[in-house]
């Protein structure tokens, strides 16, 4: 159990910093969008740093919870990763 556990939040650790990669590479884009477009692109990114921290707090928690609890928490945390793979593919998307 230990294993998989570690090598599940692993996992979840470098989603997260692939994640903050893509974000800074939409921010690049939204740098050089028109005006009237910036609002929007930058209300989108705001969005799903929002749902990445949520993310973050979520494999805090799992990293912090002892074994009976982590079960648990390991479903609050793959709703948490779906919530944020929908938001950036919906802002991915307004980019294009």
């Amino acid at each position: 159990m230990k294993g998989k556990r570690k090598a599940y939040e692993e996992k979840l650790d470098a989603q997260l910093k692939e994640w903050s990669a893509q974000i800074e590479l939409l921010k690049a884009k939204a740098d050089n969008a028109r005006a009237d477009a910036k609002v929007e692109y930058f209300k989108a990114i705001d969005a799903l740093q929002r749902k990445q921290n949520e993310a973050k707090t979520k494999l805090h928690e799992l990293k912090t919870a002892g074994d009976e609890a982590w079960e648990d928490l390991k479903a609050g945390a793959e709703k948490a990763w779906a919530e944020v793979k929908t938001a950036y593919h919906d802002a991915s998307s307004r980019f294009k």
